[in-house]
């Protein structure tokens, strides 16, 4: 298993010599890194990601005026700073902190200065999309570790509430995208509701990660555990018999073909819950088995590259031709954290 996280990382690494920005996509990457670091405590790929951060000069989106901070409807210029796609880069930031033995507090001063500011606030609709949940859910908790500030359990609540009333199927058990997706205004092709996997796999992901770091006595962690179960259950009922999730989850004619991205996310979820005593082995071994089937034997090229990666985008039908050559940072990222998981179910 370290051979293969080597591998993997290896070859991103090297293609990829320079600092990206601090936008989500180079930092969900960057999360990945994070796990392959506590598993391998190979020093190149701590400094990879502290490089990264000075590049980016431990901020996201760089903005200094606070009244022209702004979250909606979508930015990647710098005053989005209460926008979740640049706030996941805190999450490495922290982790990056609590590594550091001189506990350096410029590492996460903009990550507190942004985020001290937002639960300050008292709009509750920060979460809009479904991807949000994995950006910025778990930079709640972590800060929470840190500071020991209770309004970032509250606020992190009063957010999700907000996020799962407006996205949140109950019959299916899954998350649309975002309020555009949501059936019966859009639907598939042959007319079903259309839940996007990677959308999903930022969730489910999202939520492995808040029970991480979450106290065992936080009032709402039931309801934390039942949604990460139930979509669980949900996931397994759709699973692919090669091991992948289609992009559509419940309409694989939606968007035929091999993805990664959201297969990886979900092969995290599961792994990481049935180590850490939230989902039965024997229940969702099999599904687990068959995902990293995939995954290593059709993701993985005989490079290192992950392939089968759908681009950048919002939607399940949104792209052609994915293929073995279609790799991305974030499905990296994904990947890696997969691979984590693994290493530790296989040493347990």
């Amino acid at each position: 298993m370290i051979e293969l996280i080597k591998k993997v990382n290896g070859y991103w690494q090297s293609a990829n010599p320079d600092s990206a920005n601090a936008f989500w996509h180079p930092a969900a990457y960057h999360t990945g890194n994070m796990a392959a670091y506590e598993i391998t405590k190979n020093e190149s790929y701590r400094a990879y990601s502290e490089t990264w951060a000075e590049h980016n000069e431990w901020k996201g989106a760089k903005s200094t005026n606070k009244s022209e901070w702004k979250y909606t409807p979508y930015g990647e210029s710098d005053d989005f700073v209460l926008f979740g796609d640049w706030q996941i880069c805190f999450q490495v930031y922290a982790d990056l902190y609590n590594m550091d033995k001189e506990k350096d507090e410029q590492k996460i001063a903009r990550a507190k200065e942004v985020m001290e500011y937002q639960i300050s606030l008292p709009n509750n609709d920060f979460w809009w999309w479904a991807d949000g949940l994995y950006m910025v859910m778990p930079v709640m908790t972590k800060l929470h570790k840190i500071t020991g500030d209770q309004l970032y359990l509250d606020k992190l609540y009063e957010y999700f509430s907000y996020a799962k009333n407006l996205m949140y199927d109950d019959e299916s058990k899954l998350f649309y995208r975002d309020a555009k997706y949501i059936y019966p205004k859009h639907k598939t092709s042959s007319g079903k509701k259309d839940f996007w996997a990677r959308g999903n796999g930022w969730v489910f992901a999202g939520l492995a990660k808040v029970l991480k770091d979450l106290p065992k006595n936080d009032p709402h962690r039931a309801e934390y555990i039942q949604i990460y179960q139930d979509i669980a259950k949900s996931l397994a009922e759709s699973q692919q018999e090669e091991g992948y999730w289609t992009r559509s989850i419940l309409d694989p004619e939606h968007a035929l073909g091999y993805e990664t991205s959201g297969t990886a996310f979900f092969t995290y979820g599961y792994l990481w819950g049935i180590n850490n005593g939230y989902l039965d082995n024997s229940q969702y071994k099999p599904v687990v088995d068959k995902a990293w089937k995939y995954l290593t034997e059709t993701a993985l090229q005989p490079d290192g590259k992950i392939g089968y990666v759908q681009p950048i985008g919002e939607r399940a039908d949104q792209h052609k031709n994915v293929g073995p050559d279609t790799t991305a940072d974030f499905g990296v990222g994904a990947f890696l954290l997969a691979t984590s998981e693994m290493y530790k179910y296989i040493k347990e």
